[in-house]
């Protein structure tokens, strides 16, 4: 047998010896392994987000969750929740969950100071108690802005407004149907 011969038998053999040895190799690495079931999330989950929360669509046609086919919260502390906050960019709105978030906004008069706003309209009846106003104020340290707060007093004023103006459509709506 010459040299050549010799070396392929070699070769082929370290080829398969390497294979064989990597194999056994791969396959013992993973034995360590502890792997866990994937957990399901309770209840359903958002086709938006993926996140559990919100109702399932099968289900969104049953009696459970049927209405009246209006808004799930009051229309007039509604209406006069997006009208008071108009005054600030929105930045999102949620019809049926009640709520309304702002951007964050800079009053002109108060250059080192902005204002961001998240109403709440929690019930279906015209009330004190259906609507929650928070104002959040960040004041302006250099070029970063720093975070203040709530401010209590602001909110209930918001409060106060869109109770107000919620009568006020209330008013007007009634005024339309006498006449």
């Amino acid at each position: 047998m010459t040299i050549f011969h010799r070396i392929c038998k070699f070769t082929r053999f370290g080829r398969i010896l390497s294979f064989s040895l990597g194999t056994a190799l791969l396959f013992s690495s993973c034995s360590g392994l502890k792997t866990t079931p994937v957990e399901e999330p309770e209840g359903p989950v958002s086709v938006f987000t993926g996140k559990p929360g919100g109702i399932k669509l099968s289900d969104f046609n049953t009696e459970e969750y049927k209405s009246d086919g209006g808004l799930p919260v009051n229309a007039l502390l509604w209406r006069a929740a997006l009208d008071i906050a108009s005054f600030v960019p929105l930045d999102d709105v949620d019809t049926f969950g009640g709520s309304i978030v702002t951007e964050w906004h800079q009053p002109n008069d108060t250059p080192n100071q902005r204002l961001k706003l998240t109403m709440f309209v929690v019930g279906r009846e015209l009330r004190s108690d259906a609507i929650t106003v928070r104002a959040y104020i960040q004041n302006r340290l250099g070029t970063e802005w720093v975070d203040a707060g709530r401010d209590e007093s602001l909110g209930r004023k918001l409060e106060d407004l869109v109770l107000t103006r919620a009568r006020e459509l209330r008013a007007a709506a009634t005024a339309e149907t006498v006449n």
